[in-house]
């Protein structure tokens, strides 16, 4: 039997009367358009792709809440209704019969009620407008351009609600304030694009960038970092305590954001540190801040400073070596190499549980402007290599030695740069045995290449001692610790001396003689003997390979030459063994420098070196020593980087 058109009817009012309800208690829009992202538990951020037409605040409520809403107002209105039919039966009567024997009263009743209704409408319409005042100045001076210069980027919706996605309180700019953005969790957008828009739009400086894009919420979180100390000076009793109380491998880098105290721990953390920056930066104020702590903990620091002049107050000290001549700097890092491998055999022999102090103190090799000392080396190895060497300088393969193993070892390389490009460090490998890299005054591209894990880029700032210490994926703004050179020299010397290390040989490594390497076969000043010559195939650590005759000062040979040379030259070293008083080489070992300023830098020159013995009254010296003395003595530094 065909259905009628009443019976049709009928059954659609039903089906419709059925939903209803359903949407009514599942608490979804009546209408059955879902406009948001809303479910029954969680309110809406978003608007749906395709929706059109305005979005009321209702869609971005969650079900539960629409639901509580709509059964409150439903037993609302009943109880009303119940309560007002009985009333209202006798009061119509009453009513009624009052107004037409007596209207004045009713009327004058009707005209007060309307005065003072209209007059708390005006009162509260002003309050409303009063209290939300600044929420409108923020809606239309920051939320609602961030929004627009956001839709494009985040693919958003025209009809989408900016309160429901950007949640920016008013105090955003202040230090604890926090800002967060709910983003699609498509996560089809460009990160960097998206913090520059909010930093841009907001105005905002020194502020950090959290992603969280794992799950169902997706969203940024911005913050104000608060700024590290304007100074962070160590005469401060505060500071010194701080420093007093470090760890032997932590020394104190410098005083963070929120007064937080930034380290690395040598051992744990990153066994060897990057120092980057332009002129001016602060490189050589940072080296003296790590160098000073580690002697005052017992460590040998080694100075190779081509600069010649960048740590004067180094110069002589007790556990300093300082290496100011190229040809020292190349003999130095051989020996380096040298005692790398000794303590490798050592650790060998002592077994995992050993004490890791048994394989010697600590060394600190502090390597200043490697890019004019990387140059220099490679072309001091041309000057002095001879037929069968290999091409490579034995130097930078020492070094790149200990920067692979240095950490098992208590070896440290604190290396400095203007630009540390993996061409001047000798390859991106070598480079990325800095895991701690310190950036000041660093240029966009600086950052690129040494901190590519941290973005956005935080902006480089030209306050003094300010830096970036950059250590496991994470940049943290610090004020480097300052040391005056007073300062510095007085608590390298009132610590801890580095203790002796065993085996043969009169020399104490707590003592090291003011000079370096006689020659690369040598033993190492203020190291134990050298191990045995490597094994085939590579070059033998001899003397007259290494630095045929390094020992001179450059134009010194040609300056004391008054004969020619002989057919078979006698080896450099049998000279440089020799004990004479100081008249004696100033007139004929060290050209260019008087009797008087010898006897001068012997009263007041830390770093002149001892005497060799004596001749009646005569104090003698050898000259190996006095040479390597002149050729490190402190002096200003030359303006080319060319050897002569």
């Amino acid at each position: 039997m065909a259905q009628t058109k009443f019976d049709k009817q009928v059954e659609g009012t039903v089906e419709s009367l059925v939903f209803g309800i359903g949407r009514f208690l599942a608490g979804r829009p009546m209408d059955g358009v879902k406009r948001t992202d809303a479910t029954f538990w969680r309110s809406g951020t978003r608007v749906l792709p395709k929706v059109e037409g305005r979005v009321s605040r209702s869609s971005y409520r969650a079900g539960w809440k629409r639901l509580t809403f709509r059964i409150s107002a439903l037993a609302a209105i009943g109880a009303g209704g119940y309560q007002a039919g009985w009333v209202h039966q006798d009061a119509t009567v009453a009513t009624a019969q009052g107004i037409w024997a007596d209207p004045d009263p009713a009327l004058a009743a009707l005209e007060q009620t309307g005065i003072a209704a209209a007059s708390t409408a005006a009162v509260g319409t002003a309050a409303y407008l009063a209290l939300t005042r600044k929420r409108r100045e923020l809606m239309r001076e920051w939320v609602l351009p961030l929004h627009e210069a956001l839709a494009l980027p985040l693919r958003l919706p025209e009809q989408t609600d900016p309160r429901r996605y950007l949640h920016i309180p008013r105090n955003f700019s202040e230090d604890d304030a926090v800002i967060r953005v709910d983003v699609p969790g498509r996560l089809d957008f460009s990160k960097d694009l998206v913090a520059d828009i909010i930093t841009t739009k907001l105005a905002l400086e020194g502020v950090t960038f959290s992603w969280h894009l794992a799950g169902r919420e997706t969203y940024v979180t911005v913050k104000k970092t608060r700024k590290p100390p304007e100074r962070a000076a160590f005469k401060d009793p505060k500071v010194r305590e701080v420093v007093a109380a470090a760890k032997e491998s932590a020394p104190v880098i410098g005083i963070g954001s929120a007064g937080r105290i930034v380290t690395v721990d040598l051992d744990a953390e990153s066994p060897h540190i990057l120092v980057n920056a332009s002129t001016g930066g602060g490189k050589s104020v940072t080296l003296r801040c790590i160098a000073c702590q580690m002697l005052h903990h017992g460590s040998l620091v080694f100075v190779l400073d081509t600069k010649r002049i960048s740590h004067p107050w180094a110069s002589g000290l007790p556990g300093v070596t300082y290496c100011r001549d190229i040809a020292d700097i190349h003999d130095q890092l051989i020996a380096l190499g040298m005692e790398g491998r000794r303590r490798t055999r050592v650790a060998d022999d002592l077994g995992i549980d050993a004490d890791p102090k048994a394989i010697g103190p600590r060394l600190l090799i502090l390597l200043e402007e490697v890019n004019a000392t990387m140059k220099q080396l490679v072309r001091y190895w041309e000057k002095i290599r001879e037929s069968g060497d290999p091409k490579s300088s034995p130097a930078l393969d020492a070094l790149n030695e200990i920067l692979y193993m240095g950490r098992q070892l208590r070896m440290h390389v604190l290396l400095v740069a203007q630009s540390a490009t993996a061409r001047a460090l000798g390859g991106p490998e070598v480079r990325e045995q800095f895991s701690t890299r310190i950036l000041a005054r660093y240029s966009v591209n600086a950052w690129r290449m040494l901190a590519p894990e941290v973005h956005p880029a935080p902006k480089s700032t030209k306050h003094q001692g300010r830096a970036q210490v950059v250590s496991g994926g994470s940049a943290r703004e610090t004020q480097i610790l300052f040391f005056t050179e007073t300062e510095a020299r007085e608590w390298a010397t009132t610590g801890t001396k580095a203790a002796a290390v065993g085996g043969p040989g009169p020399v104490q490594l707590h003592k090291p003689p003011a000079d370096s390497l006689p020659d690369a076969g040598a033993t190492a000043p203020g190291l134990p003997p050298a191990p045995e010559p490597p094994a085939s195939g590579d070059r033998p650590a001899d003397a007259r390979n290494l630095a045929p005759a390094p020992a001179a000062a450059p134009g010194e040979l040609a300056a004391n030459a008054t004969t020619p040379p002989p057919a078979t030259p006698v080896p450099a070293v049998v000279d440089d063994d020799q004990a004479v008083g100081l008249r004696e080489a100033a007139e004929h070992h060290l050209p260019g420098i008087t009797l008087a300023a010898l006897r001068f830098a012997r009263a007041n020159d830390p770093a002149f070196p001892g005497s060799a013995g004596k001749r009646g009254a005569e104090l003698l010296y050898r000259v190996g020593d006095l040479k390597k003395w002149a050729r490190n003595r402190p002096r200003a530094a030359a303006g080319t980087t060319e050897l002569d």
